[in-house]
């Protein structure tokens, strides 16, 4: 069976060869094959990240991990690939690490900051015990993804280098990003607030959230100043369903002699713009071919 494996190494050779890694958020079969076919065919590490919501959808933390290894020894992957619990509750970050998640996040960025340091403590623990990586947040993602709703307020410095100084695996800290489509009025990320974080947390990676709509030009220059993982979804639901409505409109699901409407038909072009979306952001992450 493939062997998943968790984000010390690829995060830590991310900080050193100055890339990130792609965090790919998966929702069905056809963003696991999409996503592992552009790391695969491109030689390039890749984080499967999984929200709570998804779990649910894709029927729990057991069956994605037994697709995700599945479709693995299928398409014969042989890149690194972590599966991630992104956003995780203490309870969810608990039961992906007893499913066999290789990596999970535990967001307590909405508790009072003792409390955030307590429970990321215990996952830590938890994690150890099945070699896999841990996540922590310190201030708010904004806008909202799975009911965890944050104003996008700028990360405590102190409170970052506090929570680093535990053993985890990447920290994600509040910048100015938000989840979702930026409204036109953004203000863009606050880069000053990102390098006093890099520093106080003696470089440990760093987690960008929300990178969907970020200007390629900001994403690359948060990764300058210690970002080792740039998380991606809306960007490839939004790819996937362009593709989708495109074969639509062009009537091909009518075409009964050819069975347009067959579902393996019907998504193959948007599974295929996930590929391509996710090999675009490869090079933009400077990660391509760093497996």
């Amino acid at each position: 069976m493939a062997k998943l494996v968790n984000m010390n190494e690829m995060l830590n050779k991310a900080v050193a060869g100055h890339y990130a890694v792609a965090h790919i958020n998966i929702n069905n079969l056809e963003w696991i094959k999409g996503a592992l076919a552009a790391a695969q065919s491109t030689n390039t590490p890749i984080i499967l990240g999984v929200s709570e919501g998804a779990a649910k959808y894709m029927c729990g933390f057991k069956n994605i991990v037994g697709m995700v290894h599945e479709v693995m020894d299928f398409m014969k992957v042989t890149v690194p690939v972590a599966l991630h619990l992104d956003h995780g509750s203490y309870d969810g970050a608990m039961n992906a690490l007893a499913a066999g998640f290789s990596s999970v996040m535990f967001d307590g960025s909405h508790e009072a900051f003792a409390d955030n340091l307590k429970k990321v403590q215990e996952v830590i623990a938890a994690a150890n015990k099945v070699g896999a990586s841990v996540e922590a947040e310190v201030g708010g993602i904004g806008g909202s993804e799975d009911g965890v709703t944050s104003n996008g307020e700028l990360a405590d410095v102190k409170e970052c280098s506090e929570i680093a100084k535990l053993p985890i695996s990447c920290l994600a800290a509040g910048i100015g990003n938000i989840h979702g489509i930026y409204p036109a009025d953004w203000k863009g990320l606050n880069f000053d607030r990102l390098t006093e974080i890099a520093n106080s947390v003696n470089h440990k990676p760093l987690v960008l959230h929300g990178g969907t709509g970020i200007p390629d030009s900001m994403v690359q220059k948060a990764i300058s100043l210690g970002v080792a993982k740039v998380n991606v979804n809306t960007e490839c639901q939004l790819a996937f369903a362009d593709a989708t409505r495109k074969y639509i409109e062009a009537k091909k699901d009518l075409d009964t002699n050819n069975k347009g409407f067959d579902p393996r038909k019907l998504l193959k072009p948007g599974t295929q713009a996930i590929t391509d979306k996710v090999i675009e952001k490869f090079k933009i992450f400077g990660s391509l071919g760093k497996a």
